[in-house]
């Protein structure tokens, strides 16, 4: 059983090691209140102006300084080697929204192995935020109120089947897989509704459309079931 470090009742902020400056941290902890470093994302946070409630991972690239301004007890190692910080960071926590600042950008591998955990842990929302693009795991049904012409990219992490409203080109009836037909480079006529029977598309979307996303994820009456 996995110990879950911090529970909130309202978003919250994950800060990785990876492309992030101050300026997103403090955006997305203006919407994320509780924070949570992710190993030497710490010193991201810290740079920004944020101390975390928690730092959660293998500690690994901690660097001693940052160490030495966060307060032992809010340093949690996880030393087993089999996972990424993200997973563990994103299992060890409990929460209506994951935001996620870091862990888009830097190191390819790392960032392949993040949209890896999104899928794994379908049934934690999470929305990771780059500086130009955000990424999630599309829900079993979502509307967004996208202005037409909005770009709308879906890439399967495994084969998949969807339905769509309001896309310049439907996907009903399309064998998604990350080996096979992929989905990027859609664009919105309008508002869009997506509808998937099972977790594995991700859905990528301008930076813009954070806001709106962060509002109609944290209102959906469901997401995917726990395993």
């Amino acid at each position: 059983m996995t110990v879950k470090i911090v529970r909130t009742d309202t978003p919250l902020l994950l800060v990785g090691g990876g492309e992030a400056d101050s300026a997103t941290v403090r955006c997305l902890h203006a919407l994320a209140p509780e924070v949570v470093a992710v190993d030497s994302g710490a010193a991201t946070a810290l740079a920004a102006g944020v101390m975390p409630r928690a730092v959660v991972g293998d500690m690994d690239s901690l660097d001693p300084e940052t160490r030495a301004q966060i307060d032992p007890a809010r340093i949690h190692t996880i030393s087993e080697q089999v996972s990424t910080d993200f997973d563990k960071a994103l299992r060890s926590v409990v929460t209506p929204l994951v935001l996620g600042a870091g862990f888009m950008g830097a190191r390819r591998d790392h960032e392949l192995a993040n949209y890896n955990a999104l899928v794994r842990h379908a049934h934690r929302p999470c929305i990771l935020v780059g500086g130009d693009e955000i990424v999630m795991l599309a829900p079993p049904d979502l509307h967004l109120d996208l202005a037409a012409g909005t770009r709308v990219s879906l890439f399967p992490m495994r084969p998949v089947r969807g339905h769509s409203h309001g896309l310049r080109w439907p996907i009903d009836g399309i064998d998604f897989a990350p080996h096979g037909r992929v989905g990027t480079s859609n664009m919105a006529t309008g508002p869009v509704r997506l509808t998937f029977d099972e977790p594995g598309m991700l859905l990528i979307l301008p930076r813009s459309a954070l806001d709106l996303t962060v509002r109609v994820v944290l209102a959906l009456p469901g997401w995917w079931p726990a395993p």
